[in-house]
């Protein structure tokens, strides 16, 4: 058996010099992920993307993980039986929490299902620095508009363990941010994002954007 990294004596964590606050100073933001969960198909990367947008546009230095994008590499071993995507949540939280501290908004789209899952993520933020946003669209809605033909693989039993079809999916029961996609336009869920973060101090220092 293999003797885990974490168990090694000779592996010792090594605090550097510049730390998260003072990358975060210099950035005149607040290191911050905004974690967007939701069925496929539900509007998570259409949103985050937007936001992104949005907040460079306005000078702020942020980073955004998507699902398929990690695939090509990081997670590019990883399947999708249960155990490898818990596998692929673990290691987008480890890779999230590098980036914050570094002093980065770091925006990430993943339907993650599972809220034990997420809430391990949680874990490992400093309160008020890990904000889920609930990108709360109907099961309908989604296959509705299927923009990968997954759902209608899965409904034919092309793809197993399909979330929100063969695979359950656990909705939050107290997201910070709660965005009801199919009532509101991408511009106005955007917004409520940008309150939100002004509202956790991630954003909205006086000499930005000046």
């Amino acid at each position: 058996m293999t003797k885990s990294a974490l168990s090694d004596e000779n592996i010792i964590w090594h605090q550097h010099a510049i730390d998260k606050h003072q990358r975060s100073q210099q950035k005149q933001q607040k290191a911050c992920v905004l974690w967007f969960t939701g069925l496929s198909g539900s509007g998570k990367s259409t949103i985050a993307g937007a936001l992104e947008h949005r907040l460079v546009s306005e000078g702020y230095h942020t980073y955004l993980l998507d699902g398929d994008n990690v695939r090509h590499g990081l997670c590019q071993d990883l399947g999708f039986s249960e155990k490898d995507r818990q596998e692929n949540i673990r290691r987008i939280g480890e890779v999230a929490k590098l980036m914050s501290d570094a002093g980065l908004i770091v925006l990430t789209a993943f339907i993650s299902p599972h809220r034990s899952e997420r809430e391990a993520v949680r874990a490992l933020f400093p309160d008020g620095e890990f904000l889920e946003v609930f990108v709360d669209t109907s099961l309908d809605e989604c296959e509705r508009r299927d923009p990968k033909g997954l759902y209608k693989k899965a409904r034919s039993g092309d793809i197993p363990n399909f979330t929100g079809i063969s695979s359950p999916y656990e909705a939050p029961l107290a997201p910070e941010i709660h965005l009801p996609s199919d009532e509101e336009s991408v511009e106005e869920k955007v917004e409520a994002c940008m309150r939100a973060l002004n509202k956790h101090g991630t954003i909205g220092f006086a000499t930005k954007g000046k």
